[in-house]
């Protein structure tokens, strides 16, 4: 790692035990202890994980008034997000500097994305189903598997409480946007259940200013007009608790639509997304809980240009998975499970993929135990993938209280992620040889919890080998790169004169080791300072808030030639409950009509905002 990070780590540590000493001591801030399962496979609190996580509940995103995934996920530390145009343009996440397929994505446990890609469609997520969303950083290959490199992300859906709870919300945006949003859920002491559907349909805006030539660049072509989206969701989930404490959780979610945009070879594209998962928990004994769980994922699209059909990449992934949990004496805990995952892909392109099905078995082991206040966890998962061989994976983890108010964590892992389809056998592209890519990581990190709220620093370095990268020579992908990408994250949550303060910073630095005309370039779209804040303030029935983006320049290409501007936004927000059971919101993004791009050549909104009704019945709460 650098100096300048060091240096860094060093005074941001000193300046925020010194601020909170000076000038918060004596003010309070919301510490709620979220209880998170991603980090482990097992539910432990927010504090007491060895991790680095993030937690975004449901009140979280009706307080942002967030109208996407990739809307949350901007301010978060450590993540960095691209678009292609605006709602329902081509999305892609990068975690800690990693690429855009280093990212595992689940939905309640079930593993979602395209098979071929290899990334999750994030833009066509429902929002308004989701009951949180829990951010892990960093390598946990150890317990899921092939990408986890970068993080995971876990998408939990709304559930239902004891109560029968109708909700209903309708909103308008700039660019015609439309959305309805209606749903109910209830339950008893045992049983739970909750339904919603939403439509979504917005005329949006022209979404890439292309280069069609010299040297076309972007979408490489000008199409002057609105790219339109449409959207229609809905999703279930139900539950029942028997009399021995055995739960059968089940869930269906399904999103499609149709969303057009800015391409040479393809605009327009039909997409489907759906996710069935059954789940049922049970304990054999009083020191043994086990979890089976069964699902199945589809990821589908029909491309068109000009309403003419062009291509299909449709993926179905069936996944099974079986976790036991064994207490051993009073904090000790061992994990062993089995995963296998099968992906079925059904592609329509100018030529057929010689290969259409592969199968993943992982075989993993968790033990978690405290010795003397030193918490450890050490983990190792053995994956046989049909198409790519056999990958072992294994992390260690350590944390140590300081005092009461301060905890020093450390860790190391690796991770590996599998060649998708697309790599390996696309019709005169694919490179059946290739390996699969593969990661070491380093990790320190101090965390403080005092009584004016909770801040934590990390510091990481990652090296990537067998990097999967575009060979010029071979005019195909090969395993030629070798990347190191070095962070460092610092996040503050606090309370000011009744406004709270969450905010963060991520510095990164990153390097392409590979010999050749890119070597000691930067990993293009990846920012090397991103600074987010969220101010808000309640005074009974009205509230407002502020959110602030700051990205420096980056890169577009592997050859540093193509440079992304930095910026700034700000956005806007108030909400005003005129009645006990009604909300009315109010939100202006980008009010500064900020012109930039997050990928060469595609618009981003400016002064969008949206007005929103919403229908909340707290007597039911």
């Amino acid at each position: 790692m650098n100096n300048t990070i060091l240096a860094t780590l060093t005074s941001m540590t000193i300046g925020i035990t010194l601020f909170a000493h000076s000038s918060f001591a004596e003010t309070s801030a919301s510490t709620v202890d979220a209880v998170v399962v991603t980090a482990t496979r097992t539910a432990r609190s927010a504090d007491e994980t060895l991790a680095s996580v993030s937690v975004i509940t449901r009140q979280d995103i009706e307080r942002l008034q967030a109208q996407s995934v990739q809307d949350l996920l901007r301010s978060q530390a450590g993540i960095s997000i691209t678009n292609n145009g605006g709602a329902g343009k081509n999305t892609s996440v990068f975690v800690r500097g990693s690429a855009s397929d280093h990212v595992l994505v689940l939905i309640d446990g079930i593993k979602v994305g395209s098979a071929t890609s290899g990334t999750t469609a994030f833009q066509f997520l429902n929002i308004d189903q989701i009951d949180r969303i829990e951010i892990v950083r960093g390598p946990r290959s150890s317990l899921y598997g092939s990408e986890a490199i970068g993080g995971v992300i876990q998408i939990f859906t709304r559930k239902g409480s004891k109560k029968t709870t109708p909700n209903f919300s309708m909103s308008a945006g700039k660019y015609n946007t439309k959305k309805v949003t209606v749903g109910v859920s209830g339950g008893g002491d045992r049983a739970w259940y909750n339904l919603g559907f939403s439509g979504l349909n917005s005329e949006g805006f022209n979404s890439c200013d292309g280069k069609p030539s010299p040297g076309g660049a972007g979408c490489f072509t000008t199409e002057l007009d609105d790219d339109a989206y449409q959207n229609q969701s809905g999703s279930v989930r139900a539950g029942y608790r028997f009399d021995n404490e055995t739960e059968l959780d089940v869930m269906l979610s399904r999103t499609y639509g149709s969303t057009e945009f800015d391409g040479g070879f393809q605009n327009e594209s039909d997409f489907l997304q759906q996710v069935l998962g059954v789940t049922v928990k049970f304990s054999p004994t009083d020191t043994w809980f086990s979890t089976l769980a069964i699902g199945r994922s589809l990821d589908e699209s029909d491309n068109f240009k000009d309403s003419a059909f062009s291509t299909r990449f449709n993926t179905e992934r069936d996944s099974y998975s079986w976790q036991n949990d064994i207490t051993i004496g009073d904090e000790d805990l061992i994990t062993l499970g089995v995963d296998h995952v099968k992906d079925n892909i059904s592609v329509i392109t100018f030529a057929n993929f010689p290969v259409t099905s592969r199968d993943n078995t992982g075989i993993f082991a968790q033990y978690q135990a405290n010795v003397n206040d030193n918490d450890l966890i050490i983990s190792t998962r053995h994956d046989d993938n049909e198409r790519s061989g056999t990958h072992t994976t294994g992390s260690l983890s350590w944390g140590y209280p300081v005092n009461k108010k301060l905890r020093i964590t450390a860790s190391y892992g690796t991770a590996f992620k599998a060649p998708t389809f697309n790599e390996l056998f696309f019709p005169g592209f694919g490179n059946a040889n290739l390996q699969p890519e593969s990661s070491t990581t380093f990790e320190l990190a101090l965390r403080g919890k005092t009584n004016w709220g909770r801040w934590d620093v990390t510091a990481y370095s990652t090296k990537v080998d067998e990097l999967i990268a575009f060979d010029a020579n071979t005019f195909a992908p090969a395993n030629i790169d070798t990347a190191s990408i070095h962070g460092l994250e610092a996040q503050i949550q606090t309370q000011v004169s009744n406004w709270d303060i969450d905010a963060n910073l991520t510095l990164l630095d990153t390097e392409n080791e590979s010999p050749g005309f890119n070597q000691g370039n930067e990993l293009p779209r990846r920012y090397k300072q991103s600074f987010n804040i969220n101010l808000d303030r309640d005074y009974g029935k009205f509230s407002t808030g502020i959110s602030l983006h700051a990205n420096s320049r980056t890169y577009d290409d592997l050859g540093n030639s193509r440079i992304i501007k930095a910026y700034t936004t700000v956005d806007l927000r108030a909400a005003y409950q005129f009645h006990k059971d009604w909300l009315l919101q109010a939100r202006i993004d980008n009010v500064f009509d900020r012109d930039y791009e997050t990928a060469s050549f595609y618009n981003q909104a400016k002064g969008d905002f949206w007005l929103t009704l919403r229908y909340r019945p707290t007597s039911l709460e």
